[in-house]
């Protein structure tokens, strides 16, 4: 066993991530699954493993287990439905507790990262906790004032200057001070990762980054300078580059990573090359975390066809990110 092992957070209990999870986990030889355990229900972990046919011992993390059991942090919660697909406050409630042992954990030292299965934002948002997802709640959890994502996979890195608003928004919060942190986050994680001297590429926010007025001033008023800002910090950016060329190059290997200016810009390309190896890993925050990037898909789950090749890639990337920490 693995004094301080990886975490993986079970997800929504009604959703895949159970099933991707024990999946994940039982193609994995005993001393690797050794390096993890899943903070969840006992349970709904049980029900996953029967609906894949799988046998793989559970034990509680901590105590004395056979080898290659999966050690689980069960966290109880009332109201759990018991059954797969269907949409639930008490699930919500779950989805939250779960991620909150496991930033407790980490921030305590207890677990060197975390991967978290998918989670229903409206399942949480009943529950009474108004995130708009994993990465804002993580945010709040750790006390940390900003936090990105970063879609990576392997021949395209995205990340985004906004999320999860509108495009309206995201418009307004795509500040020169937010794009040259945005810029700074990705230059400092890359350079963690191993890349000396990353190539960042910046996308426009308007159409042929705006024609010199012709299409809108923002890229010439809001993004550029912010380009300037983390060029004067010594850092190999340029920008901004037409969205509509700018992925390509970056796919073809002439940068290492591409500033998205909102959700769609930069999930769109990313999902269309790598939809199940792209990983979502959170940036900004004092605890390392990355994602499957793909929902809690009700209608496959508890079936055994939910595919666990992305759970894989989030935790061969969460593996990098605690061997750069030691």
């Amino acid at each position: 066993m693995t004094d301080t092992p990886v975490i993986i957070t079970m997800g929504d209990p009604s959703g895949v991530g159970a099933e991707v999870t024990v999946k994940a986990m039982a193609t994995l030889a005993p001393q690797e699954r050794a390096r993890y355990a899943v903070i969840g229900d006992r349970p709904t972990l049980e029900r996953a493993l029967a609906a894949c046919g799988l046998n793989l011992a559970l034990a509680d993390h901590g105590e004395a287990a056979p080898e290659g059991a999966l050690r689980v942090v069960h966290v109880p919660v009332e109201g759990l439905p018991g059954t797969f697909g269907v949409l639930s406050p008490a699930c919500g409630e779950a989805s939250f507790r779960y991620i909150e042992k496991a930033v407790q954990m980490t921030v305590g030292g207890e677990a060197l990262g975390i991967v978290t299965a998918p989670i229903n934002k409206e399942a949480l948002n009943a529950a009474g906790h108004h995130y708009d997802g994993h990465t804002g709640m993580l945010a709040h959890l750790s006390g940390s004032k900003s936090s990105w994502m970063l879609l990576a996979s392997p021949t395209l890195n995205v990340l985004h200057v906004s999320t999860h608003v509108s495009l309206k928004d995201a418009i307004g919060r795509a500040t020169p001070e937010r794009v040259r942190d945005t810029i700074r986050t990705g230059h400092n994680h890359l350079r963690r990762m191993g890349i000396e001297s990353p190539r960042i590429a910046v996308a426009g926010i308007n159409p042929h980054c705006g024609e010199n007025g012709l299409f809108g001033r923002e890229d010439d008023d809001q993004i550029a300078p912010g380009v300037k800002l983390a060029q004067a910090e010594g850092i190999n950016v340029q920008g901004p580059i037409s969205a509509d060329t700018v992925y390509y190059r970056a796919h073809s290997g002439a940068f290492d990573l591409v500033i998205a200016q909102y959700h769609d810009q930069g999930h769109i390309p990313i999902k269309l090359i790598a939809f199940d190896t792209a990983v979502n890993v959170s940036l900004g925050l004092p605890i390392d975390r990355c994602s499957v990037d793909h929902g809690t898909a009700f209608d496959i789950a508890g079936t055994g066809k939910a595919n666990h090749v992305n759970m894989l890639a989030a935790l061969d990337y969460a593996g990098k990110l605690a061997a750069s920490k030691r």
